[in-house]
């Protein structure tokens, strides 16, 4: 069997940014205003599906919060968030198959190593690279060639944002994945770019990876 390296990103691929967004929202309004809650929680979901800024609303509606203040609690707060579907078993089980597992993800250190320590699979991967502790973000082929190494004959990147994701893993021989939008991603997807942009295969399920490794 080859040795073979899978290498995911985490927001909306392997969870879905929303649901942090969510989490940090809730733990926003339990600070500001824990008597209104859920009609706060729900003016700021509106506003921000609707495009606006959502800190801003607050602190003109909470003055003693300044907006650097909710975006500390946003990116610094211990998120209630869940993988998406079939993510925790295909983790394992390209695990159980002997393949090594790695993930690259831009964000900061607090905010990615809290989604991942909440989604209980920090110990899974064989390397993390999270780009503010690498020193440099995607597509910089630094983030991806940290992980070549002797002895792996194949490299995967599965990943959902055509813009940065895959032209490294393109120009290096990888085999690019990427996650389709099922219409819960925080960041559109445009595939109207340049070839050596997209992808070479996309899928609509996780479950899907199975048959391309």
């Amino acid at each position: 069997m080859k040795t073979k390296y899978i290498i995911f990103d985490l927001d909306d691929t392997l969870m879905y940014e929303v649901d942090y967004l969510k989490s940090a929202y809730k733990e926003i309004v339990s600070i500001v205003d824990n008597e209104i809650q859920e009609k706060l929680y729900e003016e700021m979901f509106s506003k921000y599906k609707e495009g606006e800024n959502v800190f801003e609303f607050l602190n003109t509606q909470y003055s003693k919060f300044e907006v650097k203040d909710l975006l500390e609690i946003y990116r610094n707060h211990y998120p209630k968030i869940h993988l998406n579907e079939n993510a925790k078993e295909l983790l394992l089980n390209l695990k159980n198959q002997g393949y090594k597992i790695g993930l690259i993800t831009d964000g900061r250190s607090v905010t990615q190593r809290n989604k991942l320590n909440a989604l209980g699979v920090e110990t899974i991967f064989d390397k993390i690279i999270v780009s503010e502790e690498f020193g440099s973000t995607k597509p910089d082929q630094r983030n991806y060639c940290a992980f070549i190494e002797e002895g792996i004959d194949d490299y995967y990147y599965i990943a959902d944002n055509p813009k940065k994701d895959f032209v490294t893993p393109n120009t290096l021989g990888w085999i690019s994945i990427c996650l389709l939008n099922n219409g819960q991603n925080i960041h559109p997807q445009n595939f109207e770019l340049e070839d050596e942009y997209l992808p070479k295969y996309r899928i609509k399920n996780l479950n899907e990876i199975s048959k391309l490794i």
